[in-house]
């Protein structure tokens, strides 16, 4: 049996805090939501690498830093109401749901959706629902939201997703340009949405938000 408790510590203090993200809500978090719980069996074992880990089907679980780095820019708050892109088995979600009033997370497969909100009952989230959808298309029906998460790479962000953003409100997500990455957050005002590079990253880009290839002859 693994000391996930202990290796949850280790992540915090080896992967988190050295990448300057000191608030404690996410912290306390990321040291309390089992991350291994969030990944299939056979996987549990790699659940706290430093790295991005590939669930199948398109989806990862992204590295801690990326997570908590994204969690920090964004600065969530109890009040705020937070749709989270793409949850996979909802690790995110689970985390979010420590920091924010209620989270909404869209995934495309519906086996994995299913498995999300089974485990994040069972884990006591219970300000987080799971919706099987498109994740190009959100979940307009409980917005708008004050944040929004992409959990993996962007190379263009829909019309439809930044309609489900309030005003004043603030959006994160790792646009790719081939290999290289690059974590961006919108805030968005009366006139639109205005980008703001942060920091590198990287994660595949997800089905729907790839920019359409131009034609060439």
């Amino acid at each position: 049996m693994s000391d996930f408790s202990a290796r949850r510590t280790m992540m915090v203090d080896t992967q988190v805090r050295p990448s300057d993200v000191t608030k404690f809500p996410i912290i306390d978090a990321m040291l309390h939501v089992a991350r291994e719980d969030f990944v299939p069996a056979a996987q549990r074992e790699a659940a706290y690498l430093g790295e991005n880990l590939s669930l199948g089907e398109g989806r990862i679980l992204l590295e801690p830093r990326t997570l908590a780095k994204m969690l920090d820019v964004l600065a969530i708050n109890n009040g705020d109401l937070v749709l989270d892109i793409g949850c996979a088995y909802g690790y995110s979600s689970a985390v979010i749901a420590h920091i924010a009033e209620a989270v909404v997370a869209v995934e495309e497969d519906e086996a994995m959706a299913k498995e999300a909100q089974e485990i994040l009952m069972t884990s006591g989230a219970d300000n987080a629902i799971v919706q099987a959808g498109a994740l190009v298309e959100g979940a307009p029906q409980h917005g708008p939201y004050d944040v929004i998460l992409i959990q993996g790479g962007v190379e263009t962000v829909p019309e439809a997703i930044l309609s489900q953003l309030k005003t004043g409100g603030r959006i994160a997500c790792i646009f790719m340009d081939g290999a290289l990455g690059e974590v961006r957050v919108g805030y968005k005002d009366d006139h639109g949405v205005s980008w703001r590079a942060d920091f590198n990253a990287g994660a595949p880009v997800l089905k729907g938000f790839a920019r359409e290839k131009a034609f060439q002859l």
